[in-house]
């Protein structure tokens, strides 16, 4: 069972190497636009400082994942000068990226820590210190192939407590998620996911919300509409969409669309054309 090939077929994520060198002060980025930030420290020690979360000194070598826009700085001493590696990553789909939405603001892991992600780490910092021709491109590649290894490193160690990612960790809830994934045209009930869990339907609905925060119904409903959301973004006609996501009428997606965004999609798009950037 692949529980994260359906994610990143519909929301992928790109990189693009903004960053390669050492700081010896102050790096600020207080308009992070659009985009997530992946910062790797292979030297040095950094502060890394963002609103919402305490500062958190870095010593040894790091990544640092912000998945969503978060304006953040990084402070270096002068004796201590770091060595960084940073990309900004832009997840299809923008801020409606159930992907992105299921991952704290900020993680912080120590490389040393990180087996799975060795080899390309290598291999990235190996092509940084290169002069190679296709240099950024072949940095940026490596960067997306790095989050897609850091995902496999959280599923597989089960590092995040609730949320999506959560729940494709967990042994009996990951196949009933990844079938939702897969066929979200289907008219699931909470009985025939539970099977697929091979659970009660009350010990399934109960370890479900737990897990995740809500309940099948409402999880399958986001799920939906965020693909709606992407396939309005990509210009296919919302009569094609609905079939696609499961709703019978345009209507009915319209419908489920402003249960979970308050907005009817017409109006969403309109809102997204008046600031492109919540896209």
């Amino acid at each position: 069972m692949d529980r994260l090939s359906t994610l990143l077929s519909q929301f992928g994520v790109r990189a693009r190497l903004f960053h390669s060198g050492t700081v010896c002060s102050v790096a600020s980025i207080g308009d992070p636009g659009p985009y997530g930030y992946l910062h790797l420290l292979r030297s040095g020690s950094v502060t890394l400082h963002s609103p919402k979360e305490p500062d958190l000194l870095v010593t040894r070598p790091s990544l640092m994942f912000l998945p969503r826009p978060l304006p953040h700085t990084m402070i270096a001493s002068e004796a201590d000068p770091a060595k960084l590696l940073c990309a900004t990553l832009a997840f299809d789909g923008g801020g409606s990226n159930p992907l992105s939405a299921s991952l704290p603001d900020r993680l912080v892991l120590a490389l040393d820590e990180l087996p799975m992600l060795a080899e390309t780490l290598r291999w990235l910092f190996e092509e940084a210190a290169a002069e190679n021709c296709g240099k950024e491109a072949v940095l940026d590649r490596l960067f997306e192939l790095l989050v897609i290894q850091l995902l496999r490193h959280l599923l597989a160690h089960q590092g995040l407590s609730t949320g999506m990612m959560a729940g494709l960790a967990d042994p009996r809830l990951s196949r009933s998620l990844v079938q939702m994934h897969n066929m979200p045209q289907r008219a699931w009930t909470v009985s025939e996911l539970a099977s697929e869990s091979n659970m009660s339907r009350a010990s399934y609905a109960a370890h479900f919300r737990a897990v995740l925060g809500q309940t099948p119904a409402d999880y399958l409903l986001s799920w939906r509409v965020s693909l709606a959301q992407k396939r309005l973004l990509q210009g296919r006609p919302i009569a094609l969409i609905a079939d696609e996501v499961g709703y019978e009428s345009p209507s009915a997606l319209a419908r489920a669309f402003r249960r979970k965004t308050g907005s009817s999609p017409r109006d969403w798009m309109k809102s997204l054309q008046a600031d492109p950037q919540s896209a």
